[in-house]
């Protein structure tokens, strides 16, 4: 065997891609994950991201007031009216790697596009791309098909300056994709957030903000908060910050008009800044946690050029405001930048309105309180549990994760690393059988867990199931501890199954709402059907996908009903938990009151709820075998 490769190893075997070819190969290097578009991080979004970052660094520079955005059957256009690219550079700045006018920080200064690949890979991964810049008097044009050239030209025009570029991505690659506008309108809103006094246009809804992310966060805010928002602007930073009684910790972070869901040294910065300079102006040493219990704030820093963790930018890498690694020259670190404003600003504010001082505080001891009572009772329990064994018996762990000094770990690794939440010995058996062992954990429960929405913080932290899920995920005491990237709730498809899920889901709402909001918590989507006949077997997630397969294998169908996650053989679970794994994100829209979903959902069975359970309920009589 090893001989026959060496043979054909030759100089056949070296292969240099040419142009966007290598986009092609390896999309996920450029722009994430693939997806179809009901994850918020799909490439669908990264594309249409890119495009508008161009827009955005036109105005950031000065250029253009409006931008025009419009998605119709997943056809994309986007106008901006900045400078247009200069047009005997069209071609080359959409389809060339590493060409473009980012470079030189004298035309585009704190821009979020600077490694010249994002309008390349749009071009790339899309089945038709079409560029116009429009600049004095002139239209420079070119068209793509999978970022192969078609035709090109220049002629004259009347249209302002600027920038039109149309694009539909390939089907062959975002299979059965669809853009999600509730994604794509917040995606609009925090740009205008971010760019006061920028009209965005999507589908002919402007969007526009005077107050910058003072209206992020009073618009979002699902709950009164403690006291006003304090919002505090200086030179290349903003923020704003207020308290709550929800608890976790809501901060949004933006770099050069970037949403960084997943944060970074500017996210960091900002919640030990803020911690910080409470504990010194109430002169008070309380722990960091409970000066952020209960935050909801935002920040926003302009840097040049950043250095971010992946393509699709979502958590910022850079340690300094800029840096020219080429000569070691380097400014301010970003984290003292932040906390030298925030310590001065916050301070001033504070002292200029004593009146919040006590809400303040009133809130930092009462999170004092509950953290240390509660803190005592998880250690209690899971001393107990570790004496009995119990834990090794609820979790079986993998080999990747968070906390492990892994040499070969990835971020591949990191980003797959996964933990299914099932119930009961068949169901937790049969996926830990068929698991992925590397990156896949499974943590067993027993029985359903308490309703947290009816029961005290202390019945919680005294519940077995729950401080060991506590204690397996990480975030006992910080979410930065998370030692799964994805949390998947897998239970079976029938009455017992979905109030187990509410249950688990109304818990993590409740204590761990940020696992939802940075797009953590999934459900796990299993066939609920088998259809087959003697030459193939189709697995169907619904009535409608099993009378398709019923219609289209036709003759000799045989049809199983699955009700329980038990029931599918580990051979045929691998499947569904490898590369075909469906997963249905939570999503928790900011503005989307947690209580008040809890106390619909689970709280006194209203007649609401009622309602609501009869027009969305679909009979057992629906998803029962049909033999033919």
């Amino acid at each position: 065997m090893a001989e026959e490769l060496q043979n054909n190893y030759t100089g056949d075997s070296i292969r240099t891609l040419e142009g966007v070819q290598h986009i092609r190969m390896r999309p996920g290097m450029y722009i994430g994950r693939l997806g179809d578009g009901r994850n918020p991080s799909d490439g669908i979004y990264v594309l249409l991201k890119e495009i508008i970052d161009n827009s955005i660094d036109e105005f950031a520079m000065g250029f253009g007031r409006q931008i025009q955005v419009n998605i119709e059957d997943n056809h994309v256009k986007v106008r901006d009216f900045g400078r247009g690219i200069p047009l005997d550079a069209v071609v080359r700045a959409v389809s060339i790697l590493n060409t473009g006018g980012k470079f030189d920080d004298k035309v585009f200064k704190k821009s979020v596009g600077l490694n010249g690949v994002g309008t390349k890979a749009v071009n790339a991964l899309s089945e038709s791309f079409y560029v116009c810049s429009h600049r004095d008097g002139k239209a420079s044009w070119a068209r793509f098909e999978k970022g192969i050239l078609q035709d090109s030209g220049m002629n004259d025009s009347k249209e302002k300056n600027g920038t039109l570029v149309e694009f539909f991505p390939d089907a062959a690659l975002f299979k059965d994709f669809n853009y999600n506008m509730d994604f794509v309108e917040t995606m609009i809103k925090n740009y205008s957030y971010l760019k006061k006094g920028l009209v965005l246009v999507l589908n002919g809804v402007s969007y526009k903000s005077e107050n910058g992310l003072l209206d992020l966060v009073n618009e979002n805010l699902s709950e009164s908060p403690l006291y006003p928002p304090i919002h505090l602007e200086g030179e290349d930073i903003e923020i704003v910050l207020t308290h709550g009684n929800a608890y976790g910790e809501n901060i949004s972070s933006f770099v050069n008009g970037q949403n960084t869901r997943d944060g970074g040294t500017h996210l960091a910065a900002y919640r030990e800044a803020v911690a910080k300079t409470l504990k010194e102006f109430l002169k008070k040493n309380y722990a960091p946690e409970d000066c952020r219990q209960g935050i909801v704030g935002a920040i926003s820093i302009q840097i040049q050029e950043p250095t971010f963790e992946a393509q699709t930018k979502m958590k910022l890498g850079s340690t300094y405001m800029w840096e020219k690694p080429a000569t070691g020259e380097h400014g301010q670190t970003i984290r003292s930048f932040v906390n030298d404003f925030v310590a001065k600003a916050l301070d001033d504010y504070l002292t200029m309105h004593k009146d919040l001082v006590p809400v303040i505080e009133d809130k930092i001891k009462s999170s004092q309180q509950e953290r240390e009572e509660i803190s005592g009772i998880q250690k209690k329990t899971r001393e107990r549990n570790k004496r009995a064994n119990v834990y090794n018996r609820k979790l079986r762990d993998c080999r990747y994760h968070f906390n492990d000094k892994v040499t070969d770990k990835t971020q591949d690794d990191i980003e797959a690393s996964s933990i299914f939440i099932t119930e009961g010995d068949s169901a937790s058996g049969t996926i830990t059988k068929a698991r992925n062992a590397n990156c896949q954990a499974v943590f067993s429960l027993r029985g359903k867990p308490i309703n947290c929405y009816k029961e005290s913080r202390k019945k919680v932290a005294e519940n077995e199931e729950l401080t060991l899920l506590i204690s397996a995920l990480g975030v006992e005491d910080d979410l930065e501890g998370l030692r799964y990237n994805n949390i998947i709730v897998a239970t079976d498809a029938d009455d017992d199954g979905m109030h187990i899920r509410m249950l688990v889901l109304t818990f993590f709402m409740k204590y761990y709402p940020d696992l939802i909001r940075r797009g953590h918590v999934h459900i796990l989507q299993t066939p609920l059907f088998r259809v087959r006949n003697k030459k193939e077997n189709r697995y169907c997630y619904s009535p409608e996908e099993k009378e398709k397969a019923v219609s289209e294998l036709k003759t000799g169908v045989e049809i199983t009903r699955f009700k329980g996650l038990g029931e599918i053989s580990s051979g045929e679970f691998a499947d569904f938990i490898g590369e075909k794994m469906r997963l249905d994100m939570v999503k928790l829209a900011d503005e989307e009151s947690i209580s008040d979903i809890m106390a619909f959902y689970m709280g006194d069975n209203t007649i609401e709820r009622q309602n609501f359970i009869r027009a969305n309920l679909r009979s057992e009589e629906e998803l029962e075998d049909v033999n033919i």
